[in-house]
């Protein structure tokens, strides 16, 4: 429930923040009395649609410590601690990288990479997946989450997430108008737009936005192919990713919070396979031997 609330206040919050900075900058009048002022549109799309993705890429550090119960170790408590430490931080000199915070959260098998630049992350192991996995299959994580750092995902993802929502916003905003404009086309004396517009805006934002998810979760499939050779790269042999990805598909992962699932080692998938954020675990592994 905490991590459901906090998405939802997360949400609205920036929505709330984008709403006023659209009506201080003006561009949320793009609809005047001589029809859709093009430019005035696109820029409260792109607006919404990249100010909303980047917020979300430079809260998600702090939203995912608390959303997950992630305790960053600062101070190394135990020879657990310590190794996760150590490990950590030679991959990631081994990937050119700065030292990511790490951190443990409590749950069922899984991990996670996130932050706002290469040199400001965070990884997290739950403690699921220390007790489940050998320290080489651990490691082969860990590899994969710097992988996902190193490659710059979670800012390339962010980009895309971006011009996507830019053109959900303005194509439906586009579509409403014309339906509203054809639906009153014997109507002199209303003004503004009508329930027509209202109502299309709503059912292709809905629509745009499958479609929006669809390239998104493609996107996020091929990241995680490269995040598996990375972590080869880093280990200097995929034997262990593989070894990892097996014990994975065999143990019940733990579900993320939806603002992190894309960022899991595992899970984070639709009701459809278009909309899976990870590939099947058995096709990662066949990529890994190939």
């Amino acid at each position: 429930m905490k991590r459901v609330l906090l998405f939802l206040a997360t949400n609205l919050a920036i929505m709330l923040v984008l709403g006023i900075t659209a009506s201080l900058l003006g561009v949320n009048k793009f609809l005047t009395a001589n029809g859709l002022n093009l430019g005035a549109l696109l820029a409260f799309a792109a607006l919404m649609g990249f100010g909303g993705a980047f917020i979300s890429l430079f809260l998600s550090k702090p939203i995912a410590k608390w959303s997950t119960g992630a305790r960053v170790i600062d101070q190394p408590s135990n020879s657990t601690e310590l190794w996760l430490m150590d490990t950590v931080a030679r991959q990631a000199k081994k990937a050119g990288i700065g030292m990511p915070e790490v951190a443990i959260y409590e749950g069922e098998p899984n991990a996670f990479a996130t932050g706002a630049t290469k040199n400001s992350s965070l990884v997290a192991v739950s403690t699921g997946l220390l007790q489940s996995m050998t320290k080489e299959e651990v490691e082969a994580v860990l590899a994969h989450e710097v992988a996902h750092i190193a490659n710059g995902d979670m800012v390339t993802l962010t980009l895309i997430q971006g011009v996507v929502n830019t053109f959900v916003i303005f194509l439906a905003r586009i579509v409403g108008y014309f339906v509203d404009q054809f639906l009153r086309r014997n109507d002199e004396e209303s003004s503004g737009p009508g329930i027509g517009y209202t109502v299309t805006v709503i059912v292709c934002d809905i629509l745009f936005g499958i479609l929006a998810s669809i390239i998104v979760a493609w996107f996020s499939r091929q990241r995680e192919y490269r995040a598996d050779r990375g972590a080869a790269q880093i280990l200097g042999t995929p034997r262990n990713m593989i070894a990892a990805l097996q014990r994975l598909g065999g143990l019940s992962q733990g579900e993320l919070p939806k603002n992190i699932a894309a960022s899991g080692i595992s899970g984070g998938g639709g009701l459809m396979s278009l909309l899976s954020s990870h590939p099947p675990i058995e096709d990662r592994i066949a990529a890994l031997r190939s």
